[in-house]
């Protein structure tokens, strides 16, 4: 259930249990009947971080590198910052995002002194995936211009310029909608505000500053599935992106930010307010053995 720490690892593994890309089989077992075996394909673990570790420590090196520095591209107003300040694990198996104010006059952004800090970090030297499940454990930060992503960008990038790289966007959410969040391809001629998505909210007023949620795509070639604990709410395959190029047949490397601003959210208003964290369970990639 949402909030309960889960081993992704033992969860796919335990008992023999395992999980097809995209599908899950339920068999109606009968006490009369001799149940049949599921037809399902093996999976393989080959990415996995579940974030243990001391509080106030980094994040592994081997897994994550920080990603420093503004984005006048979007119009953000946070400064990605080095070390642990805005990136650090809880010594609860979480990894901590943090956007503040603190910290913020030690850094130039494009339009003068930082407003804000933040982090984001990636694994584009680290490890790329081509296909399989992508999935991540979060429990989101909320407010009126906070805007946290899960997503990912073609290993190409940036010697093939963006969009043409690709973009992957698991989950974007824009704290004013705190119940609702994206998922979003961009490419050749579907970027930016032309990007080709949908959104899931939560029901019953629910929103994702409560709880944990599982954030997901199951990726395969000309085919990717996005789904919010399980739920699907969006496939999007070659037919969908209007005659222009289908840019996510190749790797791709993933990325966690929380950005202030922007053009999609807005600036942060009077009811904002900071700190505003992003915490990770875990992250993990499966594909089919």
């Amino acid at each position: 259930m949402p909030g309960a720490r889960r081993s992704p690892t033992r969860r796919w593994l335990a008992g023999g249990t395992v999980l097809a890309l995209g599908l899950t089989s339920l068999l109606a077992v009968n006490a009369q009947a001799e149940p049949e075996p599921a037809d399902v394909e093996p999976t393989e673990v080959v990415f996995i971080d579940e974030f243990d570790g001391a509080a106030g420590s980094p994040v592994d090196s081997s897994k994550w590198q920080l990603d420093p520095g503004d984005n006048a591209n979007n119009a953000e107003l946070q400064y990605y910052t080095e070390g642990t300040d805005n990136v650090q694990l809880d010594g609860e198996g979480h990894l901590v995002i943090t956007a503040t104010e603190e910290g913020a006059e030690n850094h130039q952004c494009y339009y003068g002194t930082c407003e804000y800090t933040s982090g984001r970090l990636n694994t584009a030297n680290t490890f790329s995936a081509e296909y399989g499940r992508v999935e991540a454990s979060i429990k989101l930060p909320q407010g009126q211009g906070i805007w946290p992503a899960f997503w990912m960008l073609g290993s190409d990038f940036p010697g093939v310029p963006w969009p043409d790289s690709g973009e992957i966007d698991i989950m974007e959410m824009v704290g004013h909608e705190p119940g609702t969040v994206h998922g979003t391809v961009h490419g050749p001629g579907y970027s930016g505000g032309g990007g080709i998505g949908a959104s899931y909210s939560l029901p019953g007023g629910e929103i994702f500053a409560d709880d944990f949620h599982t954030f997901a795509i199951d990726w395969a070639p000309d085919s990717i599935v996005w789904s919010v604990d399980g739920e699907v709410f969006q496939e999007l395959t070659p037919e969908d992106v209007n005659g222009n190029a289908w840019v996510f047949n190749k790797p791709f490397f993933m990325i966690l930010n929380v950005a202030v601003g922007g053009h999609w959210p807005g600036p942060p208003d009077d009811s904002t307010t900071f700190p505003q964290q992003m915490l990770v369970d875990y992250v993990s990639v499966t594909t089919s053995e």
